[in-house]
């Protein structure tokens, strides 16, 4: 699962009047682990866990960046053009996969391959 909306709450309950935990981006991927009626229960890669509204999330392939600094390039191997770099937690939504790559897109529009190692 991941987030369909450009920024959405977690909460600290199923309830939009649970205290607000933190916001997430679009692409931002979730593990949900429990349902309750239209919320979700779900753990980040950080293992943060939260509460989300259901219709905020879709079936998107999506992955995050793990590393503290990630090189996205232009094509699936080292041997391409580093095209722009990218922080930890930034998230992507997933395009295809070649090997042990992934073709990305950002929700700015920005596109490349980043390799499976650096990404949950």
């Amino acid at each position: 699962m991941a987030v369909s909306v450009e920024k959405a709450n977690v909460r600290s309950g199923p309830s939009a009047k649970s205290e607000l935990l933190w916001q997430v981006e679009r692409y931002h991927p979730l593990l949900v682990i429990e349902r309750k009626d239209a919320w979700c229960f779900f753990k980040d890669f950080e293992g943060d866990k939260g509460w989300i509204h259901g219709s905020l999330l879709d079936q998107t392939a999506a992955v995050i960046v793990r590393a503290k600094l990630s090189n996205i390039r232009s094509g699936p191997g080292t041997d391409y053009n580093v095209v722009f770099t990218v922080d930890r937690g930034i998230p992507f939504k997933v395009l295809g996969k070649k090997g042990d790559w992934y073709r990305i897109r950002h929700a700015d529009g920005d596109e490349g391959w980043i390799h499976k190692s650096l990404v949950w």
